[in-house]
């Protein structure tokens, strides 16, 4: 039986004041009968747990918590009730760690949305540290294929097949446009074209150079943000694209996704943003246009994704600029929030 200590050295995120985040020896958790105890291998930096350290987001955090929701690692422990995963067995994990198994949602197998669900990385302790606990229900066996690294990015992956290709009225041949370059707008651009999208513009702004430099060696078409209404119309017979994927979450992103998108066409919101829309929704009216949220993922589409990222059709690779150990994460975070890189992954 592998030795466990009972300290570990995590990146906690301690006050809501922005850059309240530090590096601190906190215990291993203990876990559950219906838990696991995952030596963490690799972690992702995601675009919510810089906004967080940055004191930008605009959904509640318990803190002090650990973040980091994007993780792989190795079953260390397994509580006595824990059936199918044992210790040595590699793993990704869904993000859902609290829900409540009596609500309707549950019970529809949608837990994603059941209101009282909690994430890892701002409701309960993430996977920026050597161990993290994880419900058994949340586990996904990580392909033999797949190294750790490949594998921690599963989650942003879902994350954009649950928008794009579950959410999303999309069929093949469809021009689309995504606002926003991060990690999820270019995988969003990734699964249109994997779809059966015609062309995938991807529009930014001059402080996102390298990430649409990225988005070009991705197959995608990128575009400046100021331009992306007129550049979307040149395409096709000029009323518009047939699907826009907001994935930028500002209000300035909707008002343009109203402007750029067909009659008749759809809007995709998958960004997150605090502020007020501040204008008017008579263009969604007007043109009649479908107007939907994506949020989070469940069981069937991490099975799908993780079966595209071991056949290689799916390659997160261009996405990540740094793999780095996770004593540096300030300097990931930095980075990240300068928009210099797209994705990085912390090896605690």
């Amino acid at each position: 039986m592998k030795h466990i200590p009972r300290t570990m050295q995590a990146v906690v995120n301690y006050a809501a004041a922005p850059k309240s985040v530090e590096l601190r020896e906190i215990p291993v958790p203990e876990i559950g009968p219906e838990d696991v105890l995952v030596e963490v291998r690799a972690v992702g930096v995601c675009g919510s747990d810089v906004h967080q350290w940055a004191g930008a987001h605009s959904w509640p955090v318990n803190y002090p918590c650990v973040p980091g929701h994007e993780f792989s690692g190795i079953v260390a422990r397994a509580g006595k009730a824990v059936r199918t995963f044992r210790e040595g067995n590699r793993i990704t994990s869904e993000t859902a760690a609290v829900i409540d198994p009596d609500s309707p949602l549950v019970r529809q197998g949608r837990y994603h949305l059941d209101p009282s669900r909690l994430g890892f990385g701002y409701g309960v302790d993430g996977a920026m540290a050597e161990y993290v606990r994880v419900p058994e229900r949340c586990l996904h066996r990580i392909p033999d294929e797949l190294t750790f690294e490949q594998a921690a990015l599963t989650e942003p992956c879902c994350v954009a097949y649950h928008a794009v290709c579950v959410q999303t009225r999309l069929r093949p041949g469809d021009h689309v446009l995504v606002l926003g370059p991060g990690p999820i707008g270019l995988l969003c651009g990734v699964m249109a074209r994997l779809a059966g999208a015609g062309i995938v513009q991807v529009a930014g702004l001059a402080s996102d150079a390298h990430r649409l430099a990225v988005a070009e060696r991705l197959g995608l078409v990128p575009v400046p943000a100021e331009d992306a209404v007129e550049m979307g119309q040149a395409l096709g017979d000029g009323l518009g694209v047939d699907v826009v994927v907001d994935a930028a979450g500002v209000s300035e992103a909707l008002r343009t996704a109203l402007d750029a998108v067909r009659p008749g066409g759809w809007i995709t919101k998958v960004g997150w943003g605090k502020e007020p829309f501040g204008g008017s929704l008579d263009p969604l009216v007007r043109k009649a246009v479908t107007l939907q949220g994506s949020f989070s993922h469940y069981w069937e589409i991490w099975e799908r994704v993780l079966h595209l990222l071991a056949s290689g059709r799916l390659d997160t690779a261009p996405l990540v600029d740094r793999i780095a150990p996770m004593k540096e994460w300030e300097e990931v975070f930095e980075r990240m929030h300068e928009r210099t890189y797209v994705k990085a992954i912390l090896i605690p």
